[in-house]
């Protein structure tokens, strides 16, 4: 065996041995985040997906926001699985799992492909038709999965989010690009944002509210390559999404759709959330929300008194 060859399975080996500590560290923390959920690794067909499954009753996906995890439903799932088989997922790039490459014009870090991956997901465990709650990112990839695969979603609900083609088209306020100045950071080409959103992603996450979530964010983002798939989603936004987008401007969301906005964020206070979202679809219903933009963390008590008459009914 040459030098170059110990040299590779050397990092092999380091590789294989910092997955299995990920592993734990992420096992333990979702024994504490999801009691009495499983922890799963799911592959898709471009991907493996990191999950967590548990409770009984019809199946309901749950989707993060960025820079997160599935483990910022931590308030919101243990309760939504006394009626429903809640998988809370993460999405490519984020969380523990996959990392897949860019490919051409990010296409991997589509909302199209994000989309595929969770759909397949479902269908892993069984799955055909579900319900859908998503934040941030998540419910962008909702909304891309409900155009795409419209027989799978029976309802959705976007948390603090309107399409993202009307922002960049026809939302595109000073106040906006202010608020959401990470937007246009993120798009620039690597690895400049790369580099300072590691200088303060640690820093970011401490404020988190639930030590465990606090820990299990820098965790995560203590990764280059996670917060290099962050920067490819933005980048995948501001490209190839759009396309996808445009060739589906005829075309509107026709599940139910709950739309829920922080009464405190630019969303709210710039955009008239109800108004834009029934431009893209048929049956919109939505409030204001308090605290911020991620309130299912902060204010879970007052989202699921939202969310769940939502998905019952």
């Amino acid at each position: 065996m040459d030098r170059r060859e110990l040299l590779r399975n050397a990092a092999a080996l380091a590789a294989a041995s910092a997955l299995k500590t990920a592993a734990a560290q992420s096992n333990e923390a979702d024994s504490i985040l999801f009691p009495g959920f499983d922890t799963e690794r799911v592959t898709t067909s471009g991907a493996e997906i990191n999950c967590v499954i548990g409770g009984e009753g019809p199946p309901l996906l749950l989707l993060h926001g960025a820079p997160q995890s599935h483990a910022s439903w931590f308030a919101c799932a243990p309760e939504l699985a006394r009626n429903y088989t809640v998988v809370a997922a993460d999405l490519r790039g984020y969380g523990d799992s996959s990392k897949p490459e860019d490919g051409e014009n990010h296409y991997n870090h589509s909302k199209r492909a994000m989309a595929l991956d969770q759909v397949e997901v479902m269908q892993h465990f069984g799955f055909e038709r579900f319900r859908a709650v998503g934040h941030d990112r998540g419910g962008r990839v909702m909304r891309r999965m409900a155009l795409d695969h419209p027989e799978r979603v029976e309802k959705l609900a976007v948390l603090d989010i309107v399409p993202a083609h009307y922002l960049y088209n026809e939302g595109l306020t000073k106040e906006f690009v202010n608020a959401y100045f990470h937007w246009f950071l993120y798009v620039r080409p690597a690895p400049f944002p790369e580099n300072i959103i590691a200088e303060q992603m640690a820093s970011r996450q401490r404020s988190r509210p639930h030590p465990v979530v606090a820990a299990e964010y820098a965790r995560t983002f203590s990764n280059p390559a996670t917060i290099h798939a962050m920067c490819e989603d933005y980048r995948a936004s501001a490209s190839i999404d759009l396309e996808f987008d445009e060739a589906d401007m005829h075309r509107k969301i026709e599940c139910p759709v709950l739309a829920l906005w922080s009464a405190q964020g630019t969303m709210g206070r710039r955009y008239d959330v109800l108004a834009t979202w029934r431009m893209r679809a048929t049956n919109v219903t939505g409030k204001a929300m308090p605290g911020g933009h991620s309130f299912h963390e902060t204010h879970s008590e007052e989202t699921l008194a939202e969310i769940m008459p939502f998905l019952a009914a």
